[in-house]
């Protein structure tokens, strides 16, 4: 790259600095793009879809209500347990100093300035055609569309038609500033809004297919639009969005699902599994991107180096009862704890992931597409879908969903919803799906827990205070910073 010198690309937010604004940007270095070709150059940038120590669902992991904790293997990270406890109990306060920094907020505003920065300037860059730079410009709007949303689901209410008007919205920027001193949070529907306006922007233009499947393309977008409606409660509109983001996909070839009757039968090849680390599938290769429909990859496994780690949890009896004997999935679980005993109640945990997918993965738009589906009524064609995903995950004959299920809209629903489960458990999703549920007539009344199982036999149990602890609150250190701005209760 000739002209595109890149002195330092650390850019901090003020996020740490309890005067400034939380989303002042302090480069250690100057970030310098003049072609269409550095900012074609930018859009590879690792720290957009790659993320070790901070991002991804690392929070959501110790989140959702699928996961229990061995009291023994849990609290054993030193100064960084006090995040991971604050997270598993649903604590009030998360970050209890004035200068501590959310991680995952930190991570994403870092990020949101350099795709701000190529949106802002990429068509005024010489050397590049008007498709290319509108094509770049695309791809920062969808990438940008995809932190503010995941962030909307950390610091704003699930959204609800009826109150999305009132609700407050993310404070985000559009602006690649190191100078702007005041940001509003607005309404939630006013968030909503800009994601939308966002991903349909960029399907205009967004590459129909691209050379990488970490940048976003055609199918990327249009599923991650229709995931957008869905759990805003829009199915209609999410429905073709999700069908045609299926269809994209089959076309470009770039993006299959694995047979896990084939891969992890005798000879397979995920066998033999490492007796530490599991089996050889994509959790253990971070550049495994065979599923992937836009890949963004974080650091799920054992603490070393990531803010939280998956150390200690493991799955609920509930969640570990959703499995069916023959389901291939079970075999990135063991019932030895990480000194290597038995678990002697024979609770599993994790062991065959270092690496979650949470940008847009191929048998999460089988399940999306499926709920859609099952909401339109149509319950063959939700029917197909998830059984799709169902036979490549365990042996053919075990795959359909049973009879009464299938032809009960509501079951179809829940069935679905738990494949979820079984497909993602101890990687995030479910906190996504708590809080969209939390206000979805079908799961009323839902109650969500945490139970730690203590070394002398006694379980501790902590309960999610319904609504308010479903939003995660500000730190000190943004609300200080910007006093007019309303916190979380």
């Amino acid at each position: 790259m000739k002209k595109h010198i890149i002195l330092s690309i650390a850019i901090l937010s003020a996020l740490t600095a309890c005067k400034k604004s939380w989303l002042e940007i302090v480069p250690q270095g100057q970030l310098v793009s003049v072609t269409t070709n550095d900012y074609d150059k930018l859009m590879n940038d690792p720290n957009l879809y790659i993320y070790y120590s901070t991002g991804g669902f690392q929070e959501p992991q110790l989140m959702g209500d699928e996961v229990a904790a061995e009291g023994t293997y849990f609290a054993s990270l030193g100064t960084t347990d006090i995040y991971r406890q604050r997270f598993f109990q649903w604590a009030d306060s998360i970050y209890p100093t004035a200068d501590a920094t959310p991680f995952a907020l930190r991570n994403y505003t870092q990020q949101m300035y350099e795709v701000n920065k190529i949106i802002a300037e990429v068509m005024a860059s010489p050397g590049g055609s008007d498709e290319q730079k509108k094509a770049i410009r695309a791809e920062a709007q969808a990438t940008r569309a995809f932190f503010i949303f995941n962030l909307a689901n950390y610091y704003c209410k699930p959204y609800l038609a009826s109150t999305a008007g009132t609700d407050p919205g993310f404070p985000f920027t559009t602006e690649p500033s190191v100078t702007t001193a005041v940001f509003k949070r607005g309404t939630l529907q006013e968030t909503y809004d800009f994601i939308i306006k966002d991903l349909q922007e960029a399907l205009q233009y967004v590459p129909a297919k691209q050379a990488y499947v970490t940048r976003m393309s055609k199918p990327a977008v249009e599923g991650l639009l229709g995931k957008v409606y869905l759990f805003m409660g829009r199915y209609n509109d999410a429905l073709p969005l999700l069908k045609a983001a299926m269809a994209d996909v089959a076309v470009n070839g770039q993006t299959v699902l694995y047979n896990y009757n084939q891969t992890l039968a005798p000879g397979g090849a995920f066998l033999p599994a490492n007796a530490t680390t599991g089996p050889k599938g994509p959790g253990q290769n971070q550049t495994d991107v065979t599923e992937a429909v836009i890949s963004k990859v974080f650091n799920c496994g054992a603490w070393g180096g990531n803010q939280t780690g998956n150390n200690g949890l493991v799955l609920t009896p509930q969640a570990q009862a959703l499995y069916g004997s023959s389901d291939w999935r079970l075999l990135f679980y063991t019932n030895k704890n990480k000194d290597n005993s038995i678990n002697a109640a024979g609770r599993l945990r994790k062991y065959g992931y270092a690496f979650s997918r949470f940008g847009l993965q191929l048998p999460e738009l089988y399940l999306l597409t499926a709920e859609a589906k099952a909401r339109a009524n149509d319950l063959t064609g939700a029917v197909t879908d998830v059984e799709t995903l169902r036979r490549n995950r365990m042996p053919v004959a075990d795959a359909p969903v049973p009879v009464a299920i299938a032809g009960n809209q509501t079951s179809l629903i829940k069935f679905i919803i738990d494949e979820r489960i079984r497909e993602f458990a101890m990687e995030g999703y479910r906190w996504f799906d708590m809080r969209r549920l939390s206000v979805d007539p079908i799961f009323a009344g839902m109650n969500f827990t945490h139970t730690i199982y203590n070394a002398d036999g006694t379980a501790t149990v902590y309960t999610l205070k319904q609504p308010n602890r479903l939003v995660l609150q500000f730190p000190r250190n943004i609300t200080d910073a910007n006093p007019g701005m309303e916190n979380n209760p």
